[in-house]
């Protein structure tokens, strides 16, 4: 039953940034958002999630692990109600920055509690089962916000989010009163004076990058709470993040890849929705065609790519993966103004799919190869830490380069519209984002060469 727990609450929080990257488009029509507010629907919850994910795996080692999960899964239930009625783009902003944290409450604990339930000769079956199912409901997760949205009318968006409410209610019946003596360490102290300058520090780094309009002081301030946080993690002895660790060679490229590429993937997966359904006439429900055989792909090469990675280590197959990347988003930035979804735009997607499904697995097994014994755990939350922010600042940056590209005239990117200047627009403008993912894609496979290969 905690397996099942674990599996649905994982689940929430995976499908969460898939699923509102569909969705955004119906999100700005319905609250009348512009494209600023519509990069802070996203970015706000990867900012609470990126900065706190952390301190909520800190809280349940305190606190006890299976109550700090039934804390997350009840705020990223509320948030998502929240998200469900919301009636303003503030009010949806709110409740996703809301969500992130529960979501970092919630899916720290969901490993942990796996891990826990389960006698080592059965666990790794168990987190094999975890892995497997979260991927499935993660792929099947945005074909099912398609069809909401276009079958739900108005309302469809809205049903992506209040569907958390079952499937959270679910997951908390199957923990309750499953997990006796897990009563915390009293003594096992958070940092939460390096959550809060990297909550602040990013957060400013995220509007100074939205906002063309930020003054000087906005850089400033957000350079120094980083400089700040740095410093404060090398000086506390309880740090969020273990700075030594960055010391490992291998650990720190693997993380600059781990930036860079997921750079590239965040930025095509949230503008590419915004530009197909708003210009090229695609549906929501044809716009998960594009997503959908990355999931699968995914989900099918991880465990062969797994074996090959012990076999010649997984330098070669990252670096092959992420130039697989490179060339998709090469080609749909080359072939954006065709406007072409199904003859171009789901085959390159495909084809991106391919190169990330030789990346994902040998990526976690370089994270686990370059930690020492004991430190596996801290090297896998900073590098899944690392994911996340690369996320806010592909959105938010990629955002001016979208807007910059579509050019002065109305209605804007992202909005929906008819006529030949704005399907131009439109597609030379998510032509520059997908070339700029495919230039960070290509840096990518090249610090994945210096990995190297299994000595």
């Amino acid at each position: 039953m905690i397996l099942w727990a674990a599996i649905l609450a994982s689940s929430m929080g995976f499908i969460d940034s898939s699923v509102t990257s569909i969705a955004i488009p119906a999100i700005r029509a319905a609250l009348q958002a512009s494209l600023p507010q519509a990069q802070w629907i996203h970015a706000a919850y990867l900012l609470a999630l990126s900065a706190l994910v952390l301190v909520g795996g800190a809280a349940g080692d305190r606190f006890g692990t299976a109550r700090v999960f039934g804390i997350g899964i009840w705020v990223f239930v509320a948030a998502s109600l929240a998200c469900a009625m919301a009636l303003t783009p503030g009010q949806m902003i709110a409740a996703r920055a809301v969500k992130g944290v529960g979501a970092a409450l919630m899916v720290p604990g969901s490993m942990a509690l796996v891990s826990r339930a389960y006698p080592r000769d059965e666990r790794g079956r168990a987190l094999g089962l975890w892995a497997a199912a979260s991927t499935m409901t993660t792929a099947l997760g945005p074909v099912l916000g398609g069809a909401l949205i276009s079958w739900g009318g108005e309302a469809g968006w809205r049903l992506i989010f209040a569907l958390n409410l079952p499937l959270g209610l679910v997951a908390l019946g199957l923990i309750r009163g499953r997990t006796p003596g897990d009563q915390g360490q009293p003594g096992v102290r958070m940092d939460l004076v390096g959550a809060a300058l990297a909550s602040v520090g990013l957060g400013l780094l995220a509007w100074a990058l939205i906002r063309d309009t930020a003054g000087g002081w906005v850089w400033l301030t957000a350079g120094l709470c980083l400089a700040g946080f740095l410093a404060w993690e090398r000086a506390t002895p309880t740090p969020m993040i273990r700075l030594n660790l960055f010391r490992n060679r291998s650990f720190a490229v693997t993380n600059l890849v781990t930036l860079t590429l997921y750079f590239a993937l965040n930025g095509v997966m949230f503008y590419l929705p915004m530009t197909a359904v708003s210009a090229w006439g695609v549906s929501a429900l044809e716009v998960t065609a594009a997503f959908l055989p990355i999931s699968i792909l995914i989900a099918l090469l991880s465990a062969p790519a797994g074996r090959w990675a012990d076999r010649i280590g997984p330098g070669p197959l990252m670096a092959a993966g992420s130039a697989l990347v490179a060339c998709a988003y090469a080609g749909l930035g080359f072939t954006a103004e065709e406007a072409d979804f199904w003859g171009r735009t789901v085959p390159l997607m495909a084809l991106a799919g391919l190169g990330l499904g030789l990346v994902v697995a040998p990526l976690t097994a370089a994270v686990m190869q370059s930690a020492e014994d004991g430190e596996q755990g801290a090297a896998s939350g900073i590098n899944n830490a690392v994911a996340r922010v690369a996320g806010l600042i592909a959105v938010a940056l990629l955002g001016r380069v979208a807007a910059a590209g579509y050019g002065p005239g109305a209605p804007g990117f992202g909005v929906p519209g008819n006529g030949a200047a704005h399907l131009s627009a439109t597609s030379a403008a998510f032509g520059q984002v997908a070339l700029i993912a495919a230039a960070l894609a290509a840096l990518a496979a090249v610090l994945a060469l210096a990995t190297g290969r299994k000595a």
